[in-house]
């Protein structure tokens, strides 16, 4: 290899792949010498590589697909023979398989030197990640950056007692396994107590033995459900003393280092139950004679950052949790109430510290310019969604009629103008209804039901989206680091499975790395009033990045915005707390902002907060699960109308749309003929009757088993199935021949009936 020259591709390859940390464009360049057009060169290559799908981009880096980022999260789960610490990836896409095994680098001389904090089993960490150079171990080495949480290795489950002063442990995971609890392990759990359990004994032959170490409650009291998931997530949720005397202690803010707004009717309007008001809007025509037609927004967002200092009780706290957490019985809070729901609750006729930011639009929806404001205001109204909307439809309240004319109506002409930049933005635009879970008094479910989407929903979030451009505008200008919203274009390798999914349809999709959300679009539309347009939805977001939050900013896809950032809700989310500092300080609007110390550990700050996001999602998933599963139990073996929502090698995922409950029907079910699988298609097909389901199909399904605590539910197939198109069983009866040509064991072989 010639120094000065671009590299072939598996000579960059291997070299990413030994060296992620020098994974950087500017790095790559540094290491092979490369210099003015041989670094225009070595984009073009890495370019390629990434459009071919064997590299992709995280965060500064590129990694090859499927490798761990130079920095992430970790939980240590084990040791090895050696008696070394083993940790995993804690969040590991499904799709991915198995995460992989890390070894943690510990050394008596770093630990010395306080270089690498002391973590053991049960903890999780954020660590800085190598390949291994012992190719016959782990693929990957750590070192620890940072101790987050420690000792989550203890195991939840139900405690059952048995005769003799025994009990056994019943999983709330799916694929957990019950464990024997002897006598003397038992402690002061009673029957039916949420417990904690450490493992004594691993069960080779019989169950694994385990001891109790902590009786958390009875799974039959009120908010039960939700705590299994705070306890099996790790979810911080008592407020340690020392914070909530802080909190205690704050003094409500005053009028320095503030503009006085507080005649600017500014409303709040948010969900009829919300008990904290962080966002409040405001719109007039703008009287300039140079924007005829134009309107002002303004968006005024509470001002948490007075409170909340770095490196504070109250920010520790509040870094520690990542974001408040939402299930149907409870809210588990990021702040304590005195902050998230007084002194920063833009609350009707009081007094609230705010940042606000003022935003001119011409009528073609056009942003003109905008100027953010430390204010002091006050909410000349608070509405609910609901309300506001029935006084534009002509149906005002005796609240709303006096409000109509002077601000709702000019607050919807704004919406009217902000819809139009919107439309030509053309943004991802989804049909997925999102389900409600509505209880009854004592915690179990009433009903399921999906809210309908009204305008009054539409008008905040697409102001909330312009505050948030805005910010991420104002701080890129002022050369200010700040933690954005960024959300990556599908894979190359998602693309394609979309691609043969599409084509099946009829449904054309074009190649090539340069997708826009507007594409997307397209594929939508051509959906749009079909059977297929369910199926069609639910697959183009499956091929959808996650969004995360990062300082290096790669855009929003999904909003088609190449500047976003979040800054509408710092009462509940860390990352919007992050962006107030950095406005108060680069904008020199007083105490409160940003500091340098903060500013050099945004690194680990973005990767901790997407994890916690992830975490409090699976939380609130899980939660659900558990609530539907229980709902349901006591209808085992009713027959209820479904959808196919997932096509896999084992079996069918089911949903009730009228709970919007998941379930498995297990592939060993679904009849005597051999079914085989198709990702293109996703479909399952029977090689004798060519019969067969496909994602998206309407069934009918027997619920055969519900499992409460772990929120699983398994089905019987009802529906015969339907004959599949020709292509699809061309595609199965050649994809069988080149198996049995290659002397291959059949995929799909059911057990004996015995063994099911």
């Amino acid at each position: 290899m010639i120094h000065g020259v671009v590299p072939p591709r598996d000579v960059l390859l291997r070299f990413i792949a030994d060296y992620p940390e020098k994974a950087s464009k500017r790095e790559l360049a540094k290491a092979f010498g490369l210099k003015g057009e041989a670094r225009v060169e070595l984009k073009a290559a890495l370019r390629e590589l990434e459009e071919d799908g064997l590299l992709q981009k995280s965060r500064k880096s590129l990694i090859r697909p499927g490798a761990l980022p130079p920095v992430t999260v970790l939980d240590i789960t084990t040791r090895d023979k050696d008696g070394e610490l083993l940790a995993r990836p804690a969040e590991w896409p499904e799709e991915a398989g198995v995460a992989p095994a890390v070894l943690i680098r510990q050394s008596s001389q770093d630990r010395k030197q306080g270089k690498s904090p002391v973590a053991g089993l049960g903890d999780r960490v954020l660590a800085k990640i190598f390949p291994a150079k012992d190719r016959g171990g782990p693929a990957y080495t750590a070192r620890i950056i940072k101790l987050i949480d420690r000792h989550r290795n203890a195991v939840l489950g139900v405690f059952r007692e048995r005769p003799g002063g025994v009990g056994r442990l019943m999983p709330i995971e799916r694929r957990g396994e019950e464990m024997q609890i002897e006598a003397d392990g038992v402690g002061d759990a009673r029957d039916g107590d949420l417990v904690e359990v450490e493992v004594t004994r691993a069960g080779r032959m019989g169950l694994p033995r385990a001891r109790v170490l902590n009786v958390i409650g009875s799974v039959a009291s009120e908010k039960a459900i939700s705590m299994i998931a705070i306890y099996a997530h790790g979810i911080p949720h008592i407020f340690p003393q020392s914070v909530l005397r802080a909190a205690e202690e704050a003094e409500p803010a005053t009028l320095s280092h503030r503009e006085d707004w507080r005649k600017v009717p500014l409303i709040t309007i948010d969900p009829a139950d919300a008990k904290d008001h962080d966002d409040a809007v405001y719109a007039e025509p703008d009287p300039s004679p140079d924007n005829p037609g134009g309107v002002i927004v303004t968006v005024a967002i509470a001002d948490v950052s007075w409170y909340v200092r770095t490196g504070s009780e109250l920010d520790k706290e509040a870094l520690k949790r990542g974001n408040s957490v939402y299930f149907p019985d409870r809210v588990v809070p990021m702040l304590p109430e005195r902050i998230s729901n007084d002194l920063c609750s833009l609350r009707e006729g009081e007094d609230r510290p705010a940042l606000a930011v003022r935003m001119i639009f011409s009528k073609e929806g056009r942003k003109a310019g905008h100027t953010f404001h430390r204010i002091m205001m006050r909410s000349a109204a608070k509405l609910s969604y609901q309300q506001a909307q029935a006084a534009i439809d002509g149906k005002p309240d005796d609240k709303t009629g006096p409000l109509l004319e002077p601000i709702l109506k000019p607050l919807w002409e704004a919406y009217r103008i902000m819809t139009i930049g919107r439309n030509r933005r053309q943004p991802l635009e989804l049909d997925m209804p999102e389900r409600k879970i509505l209880l009854k008094p004592d915690g179990t479910v009433d009903r399921v039901f999906v809210p309908p989407r009204l305008d009054s929903h539409k008008l905040i979030e697409e102001m909330m989206i312009q505050a948030n451009v805005a910010a991420a505008e104002t701080l890129e200008k002022k050369q200010q680091a700040l933690v954005y919203r960024v959300h990556d274009a599908p894979s190359l390798a998602k693309q394609e499975v979309l691609r043969e999914f599409l084509a099946t349809l009829s449904i054309p999709m074009a190649k090539g790395g340069n997708m826009r959300a507007n594409s997307f679009n397209g594929i939508l539309s051509k959906a749009e009033g079909t059977p297929h347009q369910t199926m069609v939805n639910e697959m183009v977001l499956r091929s959808q990045s996650q969004a995360v939050y990062s300082p290096d900013n790669i855009g929003h896809f999904g909003l088609n915005l190449l500047k976003y950032a979040h800054f509408t809700s710092p009462i509940r989310r860390y990352a919007d707390l992050i962006v107030h500092r950095a406005l108060v300080g680069a904008l020199g609007l007083g105490p409160g902002g940003i500091t340098p110390q903060e500013e050099g550990q945004l690194d680990d700050i973005a990767a901790e907060i997407s994890t916690f996001e992830r975490r409090a999602m699976a939380a609130e998933r899980e939660t659900v699960d558990r609530l539907i599963a229980h709902h349901l139990a006591e209808r085992v073996n009713q027959e209820f109308k479904a959808r196919v929502s997932g096509v896999t090698k084992a079996g069918l995922f089911v949903t009730l749309p009228e709970y919007g409950a998941d379930g498995f029907v297990p592939i060993s079910t679904l009849g005597t003929d051999y079914f085989v699988y198709d990702e293109a298609h996703q479909a399952l097909t029977g090689e004798k009757t060519g019969l067969g389901y496909r994602l998206g199909d309407d069934v009918e399904v027997r619920l055969v088993e519900a499992v409460p605590l772990a929120g699983a539910l398994r089905f019987e197939m009802l529906s015969e199935g339907r004959k599949m198109p020709t292509a699809i069983r061309s595609f199965h009866k050649a994809s069988r021949a080149r198996d049995r040509s290659r002397g291959a064991k059949k995929p799909g072989t059911r057990p004996p009936r015995g063994r099911r």
